[in-house]
């Protein structure tokens, strides 16, 4: 039990300290986890519990314009969000025999400047990604915040912000390149959907979103095993901790399609 404590000590103090650059601290959101945990409750007590109860007895809201203005914002953000991870050389990165880190690199350093400024904004972009919940709840479609739902957008929130505020390097760029590029797909969906129901019949391919995210996730939980065999300097409890999510998602994800679509078929 004693060797057990003192390993997770270890990797605690090696992801807070060792890990840990200056110049992220100055950033946006990044210099201490309470403005996150502060949004990240704001949002769970709204959409668990404040927002069902305030539209409980009120009508649901139209808001068709602000979806369609946000939709299409989102798929705009995760196109750029993908061309600038592979504006990064990413196909080297992901077939290197060795990943890096960052451990406080000089800040003009072209490659590792690009990786840190790329990871803020994927933060960002799951911080935004949160207002698909509260529009949810605000147009009273209640049967759409499930825990899967509610799950991953808080722990990809917290994923991303300990990533950019520890260890920015190759291993997350080749997973934000893989979300990135799905929720393109994803919010493509949503942006046609949101048009009206005479476009319902270009949707045709629904159920193919979730089967992307399954791949994704799949390619997600070979890639963070590949970097256990490999000279990896992030420390090993945190990739087992996003391992453990990522069968999590697997299993979730996989749930979802059982239960939504084996249901269809019977009908």
């Amino acid at each position: 039990m004693a060797s057990i404590i003192g390993h997770v000590v270890s990797n605690y103090n090696e992801i807070l300290e060792t890990n840990k650059d200056p110049m992220v601290d100055s950033w946006l959101l990044m210099g201490s986890p309470k403005p996150l945990l502060l949004i990240l409750g704001a949002y769970l007590t709204f959409v668990l519990k404040v927002g069902p109860k305030m539209m409980e007895k009120r009508p649901a809201f139209e808001l068709k314009t602000v979806i369609i203005l946000y939709n299409g914002f989102q798929v705009l953000f995760s196109i750029w969000l993908t061309i600038l991870a592979l504006k990064v050389d990413l196909m080297s990165l992901i077939f290197t025999d060795s990943c890096d880190t960052k451990r406080s690199l000089p800040t003009n350093d072209k490659l590792q400047s690009t990786l840190s400024v790329g990871a803020w904004w994927y933060f960002f972009s799951k911080i935004t990604e949160l207002m698909d919940t509260v529009f949810f709840i605000l147009r009273k479609k209640f049967n759409q915040v499930s825990f899967l739902h509610v799950y991953h957008h808080t722990i990809t929130a917290f994923f991303s912000w300990c990533y950019l505020k520890f260890l920015p390097g190759e291993q997350g760029i080749v997973i934000g390149f893989l979300n990135s590029f799905v929720h393109i797909v994803m919010y493509s969906y949503y942006l046609i959907a949101a048009l009206g129901p005479e476009y319902r019949k270009y949707l045709w391919w629904k159920k193919y979103m979730t089967w992307m995210q399954l791949v994704q996730f799949a390619m997600m939980l070979v890639y963070l095993m590949f970097t256990l065999t490999v000279d990896c300097h992030m420390p090993k409890a945190l990739t087992y901790f996003f391992l453990t999510n990522v069968i999590i998602f697997i299993y979730l994800f996989s749930d979802f399609y059982r239960k939504t679509y084996a249901k269809l078929k019977k009908i």
